[in-house]
């Protein structure tokens, strides 16, 4: 993904996002217990829809009245390209399954898109009270300190991680998940399986990780992460290695070192 272009943005902006987002994420921490909430299916599936639900109300007109114009993604488990224009991408409890369980790795998630590609974006982490942004051309930070991904240069001392995006994939995305774990434990140092993608892709701007990658597209998961990775100094691209953009069916988020040792062990998993 290339950030060449810088996106003209005020301080007023990412002021603005970043109070709707840490509003949002108050929220949702008044709705969280250290304990599991729901035993059915049915139960947990409520539990996710009244956090997404309690959080959108306090998240969305703010994010549409501090962009005159833009407009809003309203499915979160969407992918593919968006129309032209200026879109808001928002997961109000990205890692939702490990808040209704009780766990504490979720975020309020909050990307401007312009056409197709991530200009700003604000990931606060409420537990932690740390808030992670990034502006087209303009840098990544964790609150104040600016990020700047891994120096390692050997995929054999890697920290690398995947995940599912999404209850119900197809058999063959679960096929390609398992392969590519296969792979990256013979060609990496430790393999990170988890949810969200995001907290894992602030890991890896925060050279804490050096590479990431998913079977999906599903843009509230992977835009976040790719303007921060990017920002940071990371490669992110798709599994053939081209420029990753909310219309790319895989991703790729690597420190630079490590991404093209990544993309070669990944690119043959069909």
């Amino acid at each position: 993904m290339s950030t060449a272009m810088p996106f003209d943005v005020d301080t007023t902006l990412m002021s603005d996002v970043t109070t709707a987002v840490r509003a949002a994420g108050l929220t949702l921490r008044d709705r969280y217990a250290p304990h599991a909430r729901g035993v059915s299916l049915s139960e947990v599936v409520d539990e996710i829809h009244a956090n997404d639900d309690a959080v959108l109300n306090v998240l969305r007109e703010p994010l549409l009245r501090a962009r005159r114009g833009s407009q809003w993604s309203e499915d979160e488990l969407a992918g593919g390209a968006l129309p032209s224009g200026e879109w808001w991408i928002v997961d109000p409890a990205e890692g939702n399954i490990n808040h209704v369980h009780g766990m504490p790795d979720w975020a309020v998630t909050a990307t401007l898109v312009r056409e197709n590609r991530p200009v700003l974006t604000v990931v606060h982490l409420p537990l932690t009270g740390d808030t992670y942004t990034a502006v087209a051309g303009g840098g990544a930070h964790l609150n104040d300190r600016r990020l700047k991904v891994s120096a390692k240069t050997d995929l054999g001392a890697a920290l690398v991680g995947t995940g599912q995006a999404k209850p119900g994939e197809d058999e063959r995305t679960f096929r390609r998940i398992g392969d590519s774990v296969t792979a990256m434990l013979a060609g990496g140092l430790v393999v990170r399986v988890s949810v969200p993608a995001t907290l894992q892709l602030i890991h890896v701007a925060a050279g804490r990780m050096d590479a990431f990658w998913q079977f999906s597209d599903v843009r509230s998961g992977l835009v976040a992460g790719a303007l921060l990775v990017s920002e940071a100094g990371g490669v992110v691209t798709d599994l053939a290695g081209e420029p990753w953009s909310t219309g790319s069916r895989d991703f790729l988020a690597a420190a630079p070192g490590v991404h093209a040792a990544a993309l070669t062990a990944l690119s043959p998993i069909a």
